[in-house]
């Protein structure tokens, strides 16, 4: 069987390395690097800067720690890009390895849809090439929104794209959007030295968690001097020299060196000949069956270019499960256990539901609640911000969790499994959690779900009225 992948972003690549493992002749259409967005210009780059504005923080601590550091600490800001670009040349060519040893032909150009089984591959030399196929899986992936009332240069009005190829450190950034790309970027640029202003029209940044975890990351852009404008947007941009002048929603105006448009993404369809194709779209979004599969038999469609979770582990579930549907297998994705990261200090990291949401949906639960300064790890890495939330329905089950402190994008994996078998509060705090360490914070908040919890001081009862 031959199956053509057109992206080869987290979705796209894996799909394509599935489907071979699976004994299919693979192609993959990439118009510029294998990784797509999130190894190029998004997840992996973006963790890079992160992780050196995170050892600044760090050093600036020593003291607290007893290790005393002579003279000013400064970033290197290109040396910091370069570190980054590494990273990023060295996992595409891992990803071109495994394609390799795997018999997978990488073809570089713009792949177009002619019909269900042929694509046309221009490539930057202009020539043509057409690639006929037994399956296709569209994994075209997304670009940045920005509307048309920010005039997007690409110098001064920038998105995400632009913003990690950046020849200096920005004196000031306005970023229009506090979700995690807004609040992930601005903390590396703020940390480093940037005026950071984030403007949000809602009234907290990361607007699908709930306000006490988002509590803890506003306290700690304060104290990293971001400047965080709630409730409030930004209703057009004007470049004047070197600066950028944003007329905000109240009226007022700020200048700064940058502006970022980070309020979101969409599908990567533009000349892609999906629509000529007659494939259905429902708001810009391919629409397909539990399957994976469009309306047109044998075209799939993966990761950004559904109605599904813009998120790169999700896109790389889906390519595994397109390319074993398209070998006839019936498989789905369980989109209620889907982990949502945000890589800030502290870290966010949540799966499930939220309270918000519970709420809303009516639904009985309970709440287990442990703060990070009482887990002696915590105090011996000097990370005592933040808090692990468990909330359990009426049959103990645990139904989501978040946690906002040290290395919660990592802990949350135990309460993604949880969520994900269906256990129940009492199942996972049964499970003997070593010490010392953050895990322990898990099973805390697990006994704190029924007021078991020994590391806690009781809860208050209500009083009767």
């Amino acid at each position: 069987m031959k199956i053509v992948v057109i992206g080869g972003g987290p979705g796209g690549y894996v799909a394509a390395i599935k489907a071979a493992m699976l004994g299919a002749e693979v192609t993959v259409i990439e118009k510029k690097k294998v990784g797509g967005t999130c190894l190029n210009a998004g997840c992996i780059p973006t963790k890079a800067l992160l992780a050196s504005s995170s050892m600044l923080m760090n050093i600036k601590e020593a003291k607290d720690f007893g290790i005393n550091i002579d003279g000013e600490i400064t970033a290197d800001f290109l040396s910091v890009m370069k570190r980054k670009d590494k990273i990023v040349d060295q996992l595409v060519s891992g990803i071109e390895f495994l394609f390799e040893k795997r018999g997978i032909n990488l073809v570089n150009g713009f792949g177009k849809l002619v019909d269900k089984n042929t694509i046309e591959v221009t490539k930057e030399d202009g020539t043509i090439e057409t690639i006929k196929a037994d399956k296709i899986i569209l994994a075209n992936g997304s670009v940045p929104i920005v509307p048309p009332m920010f005039p997007y240069d690409k110098k001064r009005i920038i998105t995400s794209d632009e913003v990690l190829e950046l020849s200096e450190l920005p004196k000031s950034m306005l970023i229009i959007g506090g979700g995690v790309i807004g609040c992930e970027i601005g903390q590396f640029f703020g940390v480093l030295g940037t005026e950071v202003t984030i403007v949000q029209r809602g009234e907290q940044l990361l607007p699908y968690e709930d306000k006490d975890i988002v509590k803890q990351l506003q306290r700690q852009f304060k104290k990293d001097k971001i400047k965080v404008l709630l409730n409030s947007g930004v209703d057009s941009c004007e470049v004047v020299g070197d600066e950028v002048v944003s007329t905000l929603s109240d009226g007022k105006k700020v200048n700064t060196q940058y502006v970022l448009v980070a309020i979101g993404r969409k599908p990567n369809i533009e000349g892609s000949g999906i629509e000529e194709l007659g494939i259905e779209l429902n708001r810009g979004k391919i629409v397909v069956n539990e399957n994976l599969e469009t309306n047109i038999e044998g075209i799939y469609a993966i990761g950004d270019l559904i109605n599904t979770p813009m998120l790169a582990h999700v896109a790389s579930k889906e390519g595994i499960v397109a390319a074993e549907n398209a070998f006839g297998k019936y498989k789905t994705v369980d989109y209620t256990t889907v982990p949502r990261c945000v890589y800030t200090e502290p870290e966010v990291a949540a799966v499930g539901k939220t309270q918000k949401q519970l709420d809303a949906e009516g639904i009985e639960y309970n709440v287990g609640k442990f703060e990070f300064r009482g887990l002696g790890k915590a105090q011996a890495i000097g990370r005592i911000q933040g808090f692990i939330k468990v909330l359990a329905d009426s049959e103990d089950k645990i139904v989501g969790a978040s946690i906002v402190g040290p290395h919660a994008t990592d802990l949350l994996t135990e309460l993604s499994l949880a969520v994900h078998l269906g256990l129940t509060v009492e199942q996972v705090g049964d499970v003997i959690h070593a010490h010392p360490t953050l895990s322990e914070g898990l099973m805390e908040a697990l006994h704190d779900v029924h007021g078991e919890c020994v590391h806690a001081a009781p809860k208050l009862k209500k009083a009767k009225v």
